[in-house]
């Protein structure tokens, strides 16, 4: 005999199927929402059945579906990853200012230093390959700088960075090993 799904149940329903959601960022947004609405539906059917609790229990635990889920989308082994992606992208720029700039501050404490009062202006090649040279004007000891910024190879090397690092080749779609469609249709 069917029970009666109450509010509270519905709720903790809800709470697994978004919990499970949220672990499927991964996916195609059209599959995510098929896999939502399928799991819902099912949790709700079997709540009215068997009770929310036994329901809830017989699924098991979201981060072990979720892992299912994307097994059976991009296989077993590493994929993709966009957080790595995006960390690196965001935190390698900040490394190479502090670095760079301490090397352009240690230039310029080297052409100021105690009893050089030379006025006038110099340049320095900044780190090769990856800033462009800076200019350092001096007037009465205090010096200015313009330039030194990033060069093109800077940001090759910064994409380079973050495919490598959130492994973003593997998002192409003959390296998932789909290639039973590629050989059919060549037949």
């Amino acid at each position: 005999m069917p029970n009666a799904v109450s509010w509270y149940d519905r709720l903790r329903v809800e709470w697994v199927v978004w919990s499970l959601d949220q672990r499927l960022y991964d996916l195609p947004s059209r599959t995510r929402i098929a896999h939502r609405r399928e799991v819902r539906a099912n949790l709700l059917t079997a709540a009215a059945e068997v009770g929310a609790a036994e329901a809830l229990h017989r699924l098991g635990s979201a981060r072990e579906l979720a892992a299912q889920y994307r097994d059976a989308e991009f296989g077993e082994g590493p994929r993709h990853s966009w957080w790595a992606a995006a960390l690196f992208a965001l935190t390698a720029p900040l490394v190479l200012n502090f670095f760079l700039s301490e090397a352009a501050d240690a230039y310029e404490q080297a052409i100021t230093t105690a009893g050089t009062h030379a006025d006038g202006s110099y340049t320095w090649a900044g780190v090769t390959w990856l800033q462009s040279p800076l200019t350092f004007d001096l007037h009465q000891g205090q010096a200015t700088h313009v330039g030194g910024a990033y060069t093109p190879l800077t940001y090759v090397l910064l994409v380079a960075g973050a495919i490598a690092c959130g492994r973003l080749w593997r998002l192409l779609p003959v390296w998932r090993g789909n290639r039973t469609g590629i050989s059919a249709g060549a037949q």
